[in-house]
């Protein structure tokens, strides 16, 4: 394996130019200390003898940059992660969703799935959930098969439960979840209408017309350009009417959009205006 010291500063800051020049990835924001030792997990499982080696293969081979982007961006995620969101979500736009006679909802860029049972657990509280569907979407195959199998760290309850009483969750959070040893597994009713699939929001293209779109903390990586299509893409899967939540750095502001969204509270979400 490479030593860290091995990989040089100068070798990353030329990995990530060249990685942004390229294909508009930007990871110039990245935790350069998280970022190389991602790297070096990296050179490490796919046997990489130089850094050179991986770096060679990045930039000749678009297949791999695929894979290099999903393993440095793997999303550390957690339950009801920034409360307010959902708390906002919980009082003024699930009300809004309750209206239609089926909810669609996309959670883009799920990774490990813990926002999308956050959201199970949202509508079922609001009691919407029996006329709702989640599309959970990411990159990366093997964050699904976690999501899939719904168990997650027994140490990691005790801020999931926090989060969701700052949420405005009024149960015992454990009352979703059953614990064994040291994980826990989340009630099976919240995968019923749970669909995971991969997609990639580079370059697939829309499958479904949603009334809620959630994908937060994933386009800060892109690129002005690469955001650009992401957005059209979500533009084109979402309902007259319908919402767009992004990360807190993530806005609409700068976007082609802008001028068809109205930003919905303090939060990050934008609702679509009508345009006929």
């Amino acid at each position: 394996m490479l030593e860290p010291s091995i990989v040089k500063d100068e070798e990353v800051e030329h990995l990530i130019k060249d990685v942004y020049a390229m294909y508009g990835y930007d990871f110039s924001e990245y935790s350069r200390a998280s970022f190389k030792r991602r790297v070096n997990r990296i050179c490490l499982i796919d046997r990489f003898t130089s850094f050179a080696e991986l770096r060679y293969t990045i930039l000749n081979d678009p297949e791999y940059l695929k894979r290099f982007v999903e393993e440095i961006t793997v999303n550390v995620t957690e339950m009801f992660r920034d409360p307010i969101f959902f708390k906002t979500l919980r009082e003024k736009i699930l009300p809004q969703l309750g209206t239609y006679p089926l909810i669609r909802i996309w959670v883009a860029g799920c990774s490990t799935g813990e926002e999308a049972y956050s959201i199970a657990i949202l509508l079922k509280e609001a009691n919407l959930y029996h006329k709702s569907l989640i599309y959970g979407t990411d990159l990366n195959p093997s964050v699904l098969e976690t999501a899939r199998a719904g168990v997650f760290p027994l140490q990691q309850m005790k801020l999931y439960s926090e989060n969701y009483m700052l949420s405005g969750g009024k149960k015992d959070f454990s009352e979703y979840y059953t614990a064994n040893y040291d994980s826990v597994r989340f009630d099976k009713s919240l995968q019923e209408k749970l669909i995971l699939s991969t997609h990639n929001l580079v370059s697939d293209s829309s499958f479904n017309s949603f009334q809620l779109i959630i994908c937060r903390n994933v386009l800060i990586y892109f690129d002005r350009g690469l955001q650009e299509r992401v957005f059209r893409l979500f533009d084109d899967s979402l309902e007259n009417l319908g919402y767009l939540a992004l990360g807190s750095k993530e806005t609409l502001r700068f976007s082609n959009l802008d001028k068809s969204y109205h930003q919905v509270e303090d939060q990050k979400i934008w609702k679509k205006l009508d345009h006929h």
